[in-house]
């Protein structure tokens, strides 16, 4: 995502005014918009989406967000946002990018690939939607060297937000370092 906000900001069209980069979230998928279309005025289609050259609307923008790190090269763009996403789990060819282009807009659609998929590894007993907190200790109960990384994939969020929920349990320690740690859960630190 971070990709297509960038190349949204880099390629917008921003003699076009009172228009802005906007970005719609839905339970299903997001939309970056962006003001203009294609630099290179060829038409955006399936089959030559990865061809069209690259041309820099704004080349000082684009100077400045590569040496920030936010880009890597030029022409790269679609390649990044379509490679990402296709190593994803729940990655489907139906869940694929899409981007739409016309003379004065460009919108990248990115799907959701959690949406509408329950993980199975989620305790039964904890509804979906409850409490993140409860279902992470729940998770660290069943399997006390459980990584960071495999609680946010069955919960379906991001590491740094199972970090953050764990930062915030006064009863959840790491004990130990490194793979040859553990996980407890025991009384709360009275900080």
């Amino acid at each position: 995502m971070q990709e297509g906000i960038v190349n949204a900001l880099i390629h917008r069209n921003y003699l076009e005014l009172g228009s802005e980069v906007h970005i719609d979230m839905f339970d299903d998928r997001i939309e970056i918009y962006s003001p203009g279309g294609m630099v290179s005025g060829i038409p955006l289609t399936r089959d030559n989406i990865l061809a069209i050259p690259s041309k820099r609307r704004n080349p000082v923008i684009a100077d400045i967000f590569s040496r920030l790190k936010y880009m890597e090269r030029r022409g790269s763009g679609f390649k990044k946002i379509i490679g990402d996403y296709e190593k994803q789990p729940n990655f489907t060819k139906d869940k694929e990018p899409v981007f739409n282009d016309s003379y004065d807009s460009f919108v990248l659609t990115i799907y959701n690939l959690n949406y509408g998929n329950v993980p199975q590894d989620v305790p039964q007993d904890v509804p979906q939607g409850y409490d993140i907190g409860l279902q992470i200790k729940q998770l660290i109960q069943k399997d006390n060297k459980i990584t960071r990384k495999r609680i946010a994939e069955i919960l379906g969020i991001s590491e740094k937000t199972v970090g953050r929920k764990i930062k915030d349990m006064n009863d959840v320690h790491y004990i130990g370092r490194g793979y040859s740690g553990h996980w407890e859960i025991g009384r709360e630190d009275n900080d």
